[in-house]
């Protein structure tokens, strides 16, 4: 008897590089439910296992190098990846060997999400992870997406004078390599969250957006992910970082708190019921 069944074609595939965050807040998990949400296949490499809730981050085991390496080199000959997301790397050889495999592949974007501490504030990479980033990861990314503290840090590696401007670091960064640098502003002291893009001929654009009242895990994840996806459809850069904010900023109205501490974006707001007064 035929077949009735027709195999549909892959929809896009992006390999995430992430820690594993229990809470499904941030990490892997927040990259996994971001690029289902916007109609990609996640494709996961994980970098670290950490100890978290909702608010504090214990600890975190950094993955043996190899197995990294491992886990990505034997995805990429078997299934074609069209953009790659990084996240948390784990160690600085983990980021010596991501560096290595992003070099044999070119031509797919790269969207960096250079998580330097928590929400909160924990510590989650050291001089020397950072010293890797600037040397070995910049230089590949098609889109860093630090926010403000993030970027000044990067820009002088260990400063984070607030009086820096941002236009600046960007223009570091840029020269460093990367082809753009998306500067978030929620740490910012401004009316409004701007998000200013920045490549090297100078500042691109700016997106402002209404502060919303809550502390939320996983929004840099959303954003960077969400940006990746919209890559991996083939939007030119601009466009796709506009994209990814509108769906960042749907994903914060939706959050939810499941525990005692930060709220985590809703990404699959579109799914959910809406708000009433009798259920709100």
């Amino acid at each position: 008897m035929p077949s009735i069944f027709t195999p549909r074609s892959a929809p896009p595939l992006v390999l995430s590089f992430a820690a594993s965050d229990p809470t499904g807040g941030a990490g892997i998990q927040a990259d996994l439910l971001t690029l289902a949400s916007m109609g990609c296949h996640p494709l996961s490499v994980i970098t670290a296992i950490t100890v978290q809730d909702t608010a504090r981050v214990d600890e975190v085991l950094a993955i043996d190098a190899e197995w990294v390496a491992d886990q990505a080199r034997m995805l990429l000959e078997d299934v074609p990846v069209a953009a790659f997301k990084l996240g948390l790397m784990g160690n600085a050889e983990s980021i010596a060997v991501i560096a290595e495999i992003l070099a044999d592949y070119p031509d797919i974007p790269v969207v960096l999400d250079p998580v330097l501490a928590s929400g909160r504030g924990d510590e989650l990479a050291n001089d020397d992870m950072i010293a890797a980033m600037r040397d070995l990861l910049i230089p590949q990314t098609t889109v860093l997406t630090p926010n403000s503290h993030e970027a000044r840090r990067l820009a002088l590696f260990e400063s984070d004078d607030e009086d820096l401007d941002l236009a600046a670091c960007a223009r570091h960064l840029t020269d460093l390599g990367c082809e753009y640098v998306l500067i978030t502003g929620t740490h910012e002291a401004t009316p409004r969250v701007l998000n200013s893009l920045y490549d090297a001929s100078g500042h691109l654009q700016t997106d402002g957006w209404d502060r919303l009242p809550g502390s939320y895990h996983g929004s840099g994840c959303t954003l960077a992910s969400a940006i990746a996806a919209t890559l991996a459809f083939g939007q030119d850069v601009p466009q796709a970082v506009r994209d990814a904010q509108n769906f960042t900023y749907e994903t914060l109205k939706a959050a939810f708190r499941p525990g005692m501490g930060q709220y985590i974006p809703e990404r699959f707001f579109w799914a959910q019921e809406p708000q009433t007064e009798g259920n709100a």
